[in-house]
Formats: C-alpha cells, sequence, structure tokens
C-alpha cells in the first residue's frame, strides 16, 4: 500500500530527524521517508531503529532512503533508491517481494527503468526548486508533469507516480488532475504551529479528489 501522502525527513533547526518525524506522526502523517546523508551506515540505522519504533507507536509505515540493508535490519516498511543506487532487482533479492521498493525519476526513460526494475512507486520530480536535495535535477514544473504523464498513460503504465519538490498544499489539485497518485513533501510540514493543519490541508484535498474521481469512475 502507497500512502498518498509522504514525508521526507530532515532535522529543522534545534532539533533532530527523529524529533522532526515525531511530530510529523503526532500530527497525523502515516508515510515517512528517512532520509540521512553523509553519515556513516551504522549511525543511520541507529536512527532507523528509533525512527521504526515511533512509526510502529503511530501505525506509520517507515521507508529508508537509499539503504536497503539499513531498511532490513531496522525492520523499516521498505526503501528508497536514487538512480545511482542498489538497482531495484538487487534491492528485491535482499528485501523480499513483500516489503515496498520506491525508486527516484526524473525522465520518461527513468521511469521506462523503474517500471522494469519492478519498483511498487516512482517519486517524480523535482516539481520546483528545494533545498532538500543538494543534486537537484532539472526542474520539471507543471508542464514537464503534463507531459511526463501524458507519455506514463500512453504507454500504459500504472505504478503510482508520488510527485516531488518544493511541492505546497495549492499545487495539489494540478497534480492531481495530471494524474499523479500522491506527494513527498519536507518543508511544507516544518513550521511547528501549522504542522497538524498543514497535514490535514494535505489530506482533504487528497481525499476529495480520490472521492470525486471514484463518483466520476461511477457515472460512465
Amino acid at each position: 500500500m502507497i500512502d498518498h501522502l509522504q514525508y521526507i525527513s530532515r532535522a529543522a533547526a534545534g532539533g533532530t530527524h527523529i524529533s522532526a518525524i515525531e511530530r510529523v506522526l503526532a500530527s497525523g502523517l502515516r508515510w515517512v521517508q528517512l532520509r540521512i546523508k553523509e553519515q556513516p551506515e551504522h549511525e543511520i540505522l541507529a536512527v532507523a531503529i528509533e525512527a521504526a519504533r515511533l512509526c510502529e507507536k503511530y501505525q506509520a509505515k517507515l521507508i529508508i532512503n537509499d539503504y536497503p540493508k539499513i531498511a532490513v535490519a531496522s525492520g523499516a516498511y521498505g526503501v528508497h533508491l536514487g538512480l545511482d543506487d542498489m538497482a531495484i532487482p538487487e534491492a528485491r533479492k535482499l528485501m523480499g517481494k513483500d516489503r515496498c521498493i520506491g525508486g527516484t525519476a526524473n525522465t520518461f526513460a527513468d521511469i521506462l527503468r523503474r517500471a522494469e526494475e519492478g519498483a511498487d512507486y516512482i517519486g517524480l520530480g523535482p516539481f520546483r526548486f528545494t533545498t532538500t536535495k543538494k543534486n537537484l535535477s532539472p526542474i520539471l514544473g507543471i508542464e514537464g508533469y503534463l507531459r511526463l504523464m501524458a507519455q506514463v498513460k500512453q504507454a500504459g503504465i500504472e505504478i503510482p507516480i508520488i510527485a516531488i519538490g518544493g511541492i505546497e498544499p495549492g499545487d495539489l489539485p494540478a497534480l492531481l488532475d495530471i494524474g499523479v497518485a500522491g506527494v513527498a513533501v519536507s518543508g511544507a510540514l516544518d513550521d511547528k504551529n501549522e504542522q497538524r493543519l498543514n497535514i490535514a490541508a494535505f489530506y482533504n484535498t487528497l481525499t476529495g479528489y480520490q472521492s470525486s474521481e471514484q463518483e466520476r469512475n461511477m457515472r460512465f
């Protein structure tokens, strides 16, 4: 199962990945991707184990960015792999068929590759500029998503596509109309004072769109 709203962790000012994750979970979020760069794997594993404990407490899913072995060792639900990380078929052998594996894409060729590799979902982006990632791929914008999602539909690819990269609540209607299954966000949920409201706004828009889509499908 792929949640339609995914949080990509980052340590907020004066806090840690764990404190940031606990705040979003307490505010109602159900899917977390632990993304820690430039740290030794044993340190990431320690954080992953704690994050997995929190996700279990809040009945949420945990995805580990980049490290299939850490995903297995921590008991996480799955892993998200970049284009230069371990190949998805290799990760599948390591993790087994019951764990979730997502993959990054920036072009239609990337999407085809992820589909052929057997990804459970594809993180397509970036939508706009974001400071979360250092080596940012070319910005897609709404025009890029329109073009790529049209190609996805024409090719008959049914893997859920998750939009990522500087996405705000107001971007959701246009992205959902194009055909994405959901969004992954980070900075949009940083505001402690408005976090619960922002998460509710995302979920309300996603739920409302899905209900409208089901109603439309029932008419035809």
